[in-house]
């Protein structure tokens, strides 16, 4: 029995959590209001902000997991990517508490994270025995689509630490064109959920976007951005009102163009290897239209479907103690020397 503390702060949300090996004993996150008025993250505003929040933050979730900083075993933090700013912060608390206590360092890649999410387990109702967050445990092998604001992939996970990218983006990922998209849109900052909220309202039918034809696995999002540019500049010359009066089913037409390249290559990849167990994970994962398309693929095809709990899907510090746990029980532990990257790295690193 081991406990993991979790160290998450890549990019403007301060979190630490406590595991108890897989169980969750606490995840507390403190987010950054500061930003909303900017349009999007600013790193040395994060970055201040995180100094702030890092203690207060961590001794909370030391509190709510009812232990003492000397009981931790192992801290885990991640290591990349995000912003620089905002991972040196976690970085360098952990380093610090490292040389307090004496638990050992473990760097954790952000989206490997994502991934192992669907790994935690939560106390059972009434004290009962633990259960899994999501509600179900992905057996191995499994294909994990992961989309979140900067990266978009499809895994084949044959064991929590070891897996195969079989897709990724070679351009924007999918959260990027979310956000892109409500922008143009005139959507307040974060523009993902409010395009899922708008889409809700609208007909998809409607309105129709460019979809790129990439070959095997990979995505393109950019020539979606740019038809959906053009296609508003050229209305727009048109109707000044246009994007007001068919807000919902812009939101809509956009949300069905990106959830359709998505399933897209989830069919291939299916077929090409032949397991019918899907994950999906990342910020993305939060939006219910892709929720709901890969549950109705599921059902129509006979997958086994795994969605993550939607406290999960935002970037969160249990989601690294996890990842954490995995790599302790390895010994894949980091010295004081371990560096923070901010561009993808190799999800075990």
């Amino acid at each position: 029995m081991a406990y993991i503390l979790g160290i998450e702060s890549s990019c403007d949300d301060t979190s630490a959590a406590v595991l108890k090996d897989t169980l969750l004993l606490s995840n507390v996150m403190a987010s950054q209001e500061v930003h909303r008025k900017y349009g999007g993250v600013v790193p040395e505003l994060a970055s201040r902000a995180h100094q702030m929040n890092i203690v207060p933050v961590v001794s909370q979730a030391l509190d709510q997991a009812c232990i003492k900083a000397s009981d931790i075993d192992a801290i885990a933090f991640t290591k990349g990517p995000g912003l620089l700013g905002s991972l040196l912060v976690g970085t360098s608390f952990a380093k610090g508490l490292s040389l307090a206590t004496g638990a050992p360092l473990i760097e954790v890649n952000h989206l490997m994270g994502h991934v192992l999410s669907h790994f935690i387990l939560v106390p059972g109702a009434d004290g009962g025995a633990a259960v899994p967050a999501s509600g179900k445990i992905p057996e191995f092998p499994f294909l994990c689509l992961l989309v979140s604001g900067g990266h978009t992939q499809i895994l084949r996970m044959d064991a929590p630490l070891r897996f195969e990218i079989l897709g990724e983006t070679i351009d924007d990922a999918v959260g990027e064109t979310f956000d892109k998209g409500a922008k143009l849109l005139g959507l307040e900052y974060p523009g993902g959920p409010l395009i899922d909220k708008w889409a809700k309202l609208g007909d998809p039918k409607v309105f129709a976007f460019a979809r790129p034809h990439i070959k095997d696995l990979d995505f393109s999002f950019s020539g979606v951005k740019t038809s959906f540019l053009y296609f508003l500049r050229d209305r727009l010359a048109e109707d000044p009102e246009f994007i007001s009066a068919h807000l919902a089913n812009l939101a809509a037409g956009l949300q069905r163009t990106l959830i359709d390249i998505l399933t897209e290559k989830v069919i291939k990849a299916v077929r090409k290897t032949g397991i019918t167990r899907l994950a999906l994970a990342g910020g993305v994962s939060a939006n219910s239209g892709l929720r709901a398309r890969i549950e109705d693929e599921g059902r129509k095809r006979k997958w086994e479907v795994y969605l993550p709990q939607m406290r999960f899907t935002t970037d969160n510090a249990a989601m690294i103690a996890v990842t954490g746990y995995y790599k302790w029980k390895v010994g894949q532990t980091a010295g004081l020397d371990v560096a923070p990257v901010t561009r993808s790295i190799e999800m075990n690193d």
